[in-house]
């Protein structure tokens, strides 16, 4: 399940906005030594040195999926209150370099989900003990039972609190009209087949995903290999700081 050259999913740690907390987490689980994460009190993306990325590359597009209903909780997700990706200032500037160059290839990025606030992430959590509500299972959790989520694919912390994270996918725009890559599974699907170097997928569903992969990693981002969608960018501009304010 796990190769060189991916990174596991990174750590966060969750809190109330106004407050500073301090806990003694790792910051990978390849990397065992404790560190401080802390929550910013920053109240605003400027705040926080954190950028809307369509003001550095206008044509990614967004879809935005916890913005609106169309994801694993059938809802609006609590604090994401538009449908905007935010990334620290670096990690929006390498993101823009991926998309540069898949642009002269005559493909597009898609975005799923950028920076997520704390909140947000403690409502997954919410969601995932709230044993009745199924509503979304057919599409996104046919085979896994939904108390085996927090166990690999929605994380307790998450690091796209710390702004450095990115869920997305490919556009092909060579023939006019963009359109969504096969990659195999959609975006969100808690499944192994879902898993970046899964064998089973088709040998067109495995190069799609090593497009990504390839310009993904060429500007600096390591994908979470359980998720084909999900790369961090290294090193992590803020390691160490969670943030916490509302996506709007």
């Amino acid at each position: 399940m796990t190769t060189p050259i991916w990174n596991s999913n990174a750590l966060a740690i969750a809190a109330r906005p106004l407050f500073v907390l301090l806990v003694l987490v790792p910051l990978s689980l390849s990397a065992q030594t404790p560190v401080a994460v802390q929550v910013s009190p920053a109240s605003t993306p400027g705040q926080a040195n954190i950028v809307d990325v369509t003001t550095l590359a206008p044509d990614i597009a967004l879809d935005i999926r916890y913005a609106g209903s169309d994801n694993f909780t059938g809802r609006v997700v609590p604090g994401y209150e538009a449908p905007r990706c935010y990334l620290l200032q670096p990690v929006a500037q390498a993101l823009a370099r991926v998309q540069r160059g898949l642009r002269a290839q005559g493909y597009r990025l898609q975005v799923f989900d950028c920076y997520r606030p704390v909140h947000s992430v403690k409502a997954f959590v919410a969601w995932v003990h709230d044993a009745g509500d199924q509503i979304a299972k057919p599409r996104y959790y046919p085979n896994v039972d939904k108390s085996q989520l927090l166990d690999g694919y929605i994380a307790e912390t998450s690091g796209h609190s710390r702004a450095a994270t990115v869920d997305l996918g490919v556009l092909d725009c060579r023939k006019g009209d963009c359109t969504a890559v096969d990659m195999g599974t959609g975006f969100d699907r808690f499944d192994p087949l879902a898993h970046t170097a899964n064998p089973q997928i088709t040998a067109a569903q495995k190069q799609n995903r090593q497009l990504l992969l390839d310009a993904m990693q060429a500007q600096g981002f390591a994908n979470y290999p359980m998720e084909w969608w999900h790369y961090t960018f290294k090193p992590e501009p803020t390691p160490t700081t969670s943030y916490d304010f509302p996506v709007r």
